[in-house]
């Protein structure tokens, strides 16, 4: 199988729309729909590089910073009727924290199912008590893995990603975390809302991220597939599904575990398929030296490669190893840029207009290889024009680099 045709660009699954009811099954056929052949195609794709099911019929939206995505998430709480399910890195005990606390101990008082897993690197600095006191309306919280006699002492891996899922109908996903960081900034000097991005789905695919909710919380207990459990199978769900007769958005939810690398093949095979953009934004850019080969063939074949990196860092020692990558990235044609505000959070990538990605991975060694992450991969053309337009609006407040 040719690698350009893993993910084909056609003008029919440009012309789709993608506002389908969210009650809808994970096959969605389009009225008038033609039977084709069975062939390669994004979904196909997803399930054989990153074991991703993906889904037809979702309905999708961009969230520009903490502002949407914090209000998005009160009103789905607030309107919950079954099961609340959230899941974070950070969660702090500020302005921000207290209103989702209070959110999520009204949801618990009047009977809906909520469960909350924050890790515990991630947490530091938010006082048991708070926690305490959440437990005590109701609400299930669990520190993921503390340390302890146990694999690696506790160190590593870290939960790294930002979840919520509600009813099993909607789902938030992306790199914004819960705290005042991302309303107002923590500069005592020139201060401003961390630049980050979210992205929420209602259909099908609000399912499979609450399974992908399900496998953390079931680890936070102790269960984890080892030695031959490790080795089952199950057959692919959704492979089959294809933007020529399904409805959009389509969506794949992919899972990063530790050692699988999910996240960096799906990038290396949308670089090989990718024929006019592949534009990224990372908040920790240290990538593999794979992923720069990658960037830099596409930027070589003509592909346009854009990278948007911070210029400040809440970790400042992360920004010398991001620029040790800069001359081979420019020399091969890559364009860099480096966002001129307070820190530029976002874990963001969009393919020819059509393939976003929108998540908690970084590319580096911690996200790729040895980190809990979870990104939404989506085909849809109207959500792939509304992340370029996201993305050339971040590089007005972006300053190039060039040799």
């Amino acid at each position: 199988m040719p690698p350009h045709e893993l993910f084909p660009l056609d003008e029919v699954a440009r012309d789709v729309a993608r506002d389908a009811p969210a009650e809808t099954l994970r096959r969605v056929p389009r009225e008038g729909a033609p039977v084709l052949p069975p062939g390669p195609s994004f979904a196909r794709g997803l399930w054989r590089i990153a074991a991703a099911d993906a889904s037809s019929g979702n309905r999708v939206q961009l969230l520009r910073d903490g502002a949407d995505a914090f209000r998005t998430k009160l009103e789905l709480i607030d309107r919950a009727q079954y099961v609340v399910e959230l899941e974070g890195y950070i969660f702090r005990a500020d302005d921000v924290g207290q209103r989702f606390a209070e959110a999520l101990g009204r949801a618990a008082e009047r009977g809906v199912i909520v469960r909350v897993l924050v890790d515990w690197v991630g947490r530091m600095g938010t006082p048991q008590r708070f926690f305490r006191d959440m437990r005590a309306r109701g609400v299930d919280v669990r520190l993921f893995n503390p340390p302890g006699l146990h694999r690696w002492l506790g160190v590593v891996p870290r939960d790294h990603r930002k979840l919520l899922v509600v009813d099993h109908e909607a789902g938030v996903t992306g790199g914004i975390g819960i705290g005042t960081e991302w309303k107002t900034g923590v500069l005592k000097r020139r201060r401003s809302p961390w630049r980050d991005t979210a992205l929420r789905i209602d259909g099908p695919a609000a399912f499979d991220m609450s399974a992908a909710f399900r496998h953390m919380w079931l680890r936070s207990f102790g269960y984890d597939r080892r030695g031959a459990a490790r080795r089952l199978t199950r057959r692919a769900r959704g492979s089959d599904i294809d933007a020529r007769a399904h409805e959009h958005a389509l969506v794949g939810i992919i899972e990063g575990e530790p050692g699988r690398f999910r996240i960096a093949r799906a990038l290396q095979i949308q670089a090989v398929s990718a024929e006019r953009s592949i534009w990224i934004a990372s908040a920790y850019f240290v990538p593999s030296y794979a992923e720069v080969e990658a960037l830099g063939g596409a930027a070589r074949d003509g592909v346009d490669v854009r990278v948007l990196v911070p210029s400040r860092y809440d970790h400042p020692w992360i920004r010398r190893l991001t620029r040790h990558f800069y001359r081979r990235l420019l020399t091969n044609g890559v364009r860099l840029f480096e966002w001129q505000g307070e820190m530029m959070h976002a874990k963001t990538s969009v393919i020819d207009g059509l393939w976003v990605r929108v998540g908690s991975t970084d590319f580096n060694p911690l996200g790729i290889a040895i980190n809990f992450e979870l990104d939404a991969v989506v085909e849809d053309p109207v959500l792939g024009a509304e992340a370029e337009a996201m993305f050339l609006r971040d590089l007005e407040q972006s300053r190039e680099i060039v040799l």
